[in-house]
């Protein structure tokens, strides 16, 4: 266990490294520059910050800038989300088989066993996951109207008694989007591109599909006052035919509203929404929570807490889930 937990860390270091140099030399260069400028007379200084007050005011505003930034999927801003997800019930239930069921045809075998799960008084409310999506989202200028989004998801899983009564950990499989997105926000800001889905789950069997995939993804908003609102959605098939795993045939809908104050300060709603085609199964989680920005010496981070419920799902979906996410921002 220990081996697999450094390796998870390895892997992570090594994945968010390219990011996390660029943001780097974006802050070395910006030093570069503020130490070339030249230093405007002490009364200008006064008058731009009468009294001494304009400071405090001034980053107030550029923290709640940041803060509608981090609501817009397709800002210009590089950011690297840390979403803890705590989701409590569902699982599978996988119960032992009486020795003599082996003698029974299988057809009959399988019903057998569907109604022990149905009908066993064993809940599935002790069933655990820990879900940490790593979510690197890092903007490339294309030209002076348009950028490039790359918005990445790699899943780090750990879960007891999810498949019956053992335990799994390990990475799951890797979403990767891209959005080509104008930089003109007006009359609404939108993006649109590909989406795929990695096989780079570390137990093909447990924590991942095992599949290839890919799809369209777009998303649209509106960004008025304080307010932040529209859609994001994708849609997944899977290729590559492997008829011994399961095909992928989805789509996400994610629906949100935000509510920014000028302390920078984020109410949050929305749903993670996703329709499986094949089973013609909705699974529907509503989330809400509080996000807040705060300054780690020079850098701001945006910390969140809020919570789910699952209004619709498969009986393997969880009842319900506690989300703590830290976002680190390196604006320009």
């Amino acid at each position: 266990m220990k081996n697999s937990r450094s390796t998870i860390f390895f892997v992570a270091i090594i994945y968010l490294s390219p990011y996390l140099m660029v943001a780097s030399a974006r802050a070395q260069d910006s030093e570069k520059t503020n130490a070339q400028k030249i230093e405007e007379p002490t009364n200008l200084k006064l008058q731009a910050e009468p009294n001494g007050m304009g400071s405090p005011k001034a980053d107030e505003g550029g923290d709640a800038d940041l803060a509608k930034k981090l609501s817009n999927p397709v800002a210009d801003l590089i950011s690297v989300p840390f979403q803890m997800n705590f989701n409590f019930g569902g699982g599978v239930n996988i119960p032992e088989s009486h020795p003599l069921m082996r003698l029974l045809p299988s057809p009959i075998n399988r019903l057998a066993a569907h109604l022990n799960y149905k009908f066993s008084e064993e809940r599935r409310d002790q069933a655990f996951r820990f879900l940490m999506n790593v979510q690197p989202v890092v903007p490339i200028s294309l030209s002076d109207d348009w950028n490039v989004i790359s918005r990445t998801i790699l899943p780090v899983i750990a879960q007891d008694d999810e498949l019956g009564t053992s335990s799994q950990g390990g990475l799951g499989d890797t979403t990767q989007s891209f959005f080509l997105s104008p930089k003109s926000t007006e009359p609404f800001i939108w993006g649109a591109g590909p989406v795929f889905l990695l096989p780079t789950a570390t137990d093909h069997n447990t924590l991942g599909a095992n599949r290839w995939g890919m799809g369209p993804t777009g998303v649209i908003l509106k960004q008025h006052g304080p307010w932040t609102y529209g859609v994001l959605a994708n849609h997944i098939w899977s290729f590559a035919r492997d008829d011994s795993r399961n095909e992928i045939n989805a789509t996400y809908l994610q629906p949100f509203l935000t509510y920014t104050t000028k302390t920078a300060t984020s109410i949050i709603f929305n749903t993670e929404s996703t329709y499986d085609w094949i089973d013609h199964q909705w699974t529907v989680p509503v989330y809400a929570g509080v996000g807040q920005i705060v300054k780690l010496g020079k850098l701001p981070v945006q910390f969140q807490l809020g919570g789910q419920y699952w209004v619709e799902g498969p009986d393997s979906a969880p009842d319900w889930s506690m989300r703590f996410q830290m976002t680190f921002l390196f604006p320009k």
